[in-house]
């Protein structure tokens, strides 16, 4: 998968549900993907946040871009500010949000570094002790796309079954993997609630707004509210 910003709970489900996971930081980094922005609650919607990415070739990989340097902090003071607005009230907000603050202390500005430090660090806090893996440091041939990258990669690491998530149902086909000896899974989130103040819920936002509303008991319960497909 590659390194969201702040992904939502599934992407979490994902990397509890297996041993080893790897960051694919050197594929193309894709403009208006979950990459550098998210959802969060503000005002009983659905909030878009965005962190700005400095200008690159068309080309280039996620591991070779960066955020942009000269306004990122301006950006972090929004994003605290924005924060404090949507969650002050929220039950487990004084130590998400000592979590986040200490998650954007990071100083390399480079994508996939600081976003796969976001995800180690939020792994951490909630006790998730999965390997992570980034697939540059992987020796493979740099020629193969999509399924045959994701095959080779499981190859070099002895797999004998691969999870994805579950919109890799169009890009994965399960019998390409079976004559590889290598049992192919898609990991479907179930229906999960939980009390968003006194709102309507609303679902898929960011890992953020599970934890502000969540203690880590309940989120480790959250964690397993899936089926694989």
């Amino acid at each position: 998968m590659q390194p969201y910003l702040f992904p939502y709970l599934g992407y979490f489900q994902l990397i509890n549900a297996v041993d080893k996971y790897v960051i694919c930081d050197d594929v193309q980094y894709i403009k208006n993907g979950w990459i550098n922005r998210n959802n969060i609650l503000n005002d009983k919607k659905q909030y878009l946040f965005t962190f700005n990415v400095k200008k690159g070739e068309h080309l280039e990989l996620i591991n070779e871009r960066f955020y942009c340097t000269n306004m990122f902090n301006n950006q972090i003071n929004k994003f605290y500010n924005l924060l404090t607005i949507s969650y002050r009230k929220a039950k487990y907000f004084d130590e998400v949000f000592k979590l986040i603050t200490e998650i954007f202390q990071y100083n390399d500005l480079n994508i996939a570094k600081f976003n796969s430090n976001a995800l180690k660090n939020i792994c951490k806090y909630i006790g998730i002790d999965t390997e992570f893996i980034n697939s540059s440091e992987i020796p493979q041939d740099n020629m193969l796309k999509r399924e045959n990258k994701v095959l080779a990669i499981n190859k070099i690491l002895l797999s004998t079954q691969y999870i994805n998530a579950i919109g890799g149902r169009e890009l994965y086909c399960k019998e390409t993997f079976n004559k590889n000896n290598i049992k192919l899974n898609f990991i479907k989130t179930l229906k999960v609630e939980y009390k968003q103040f006194k709102n309507d819920f609303i679902p898929n936002l960011s890992i953020i707004d599970v934890l502000m509303f969540n203690s880590k008991e309940e989120i480790k319960l959250l964690l397993n509210e899936y089926e694989l497909v």
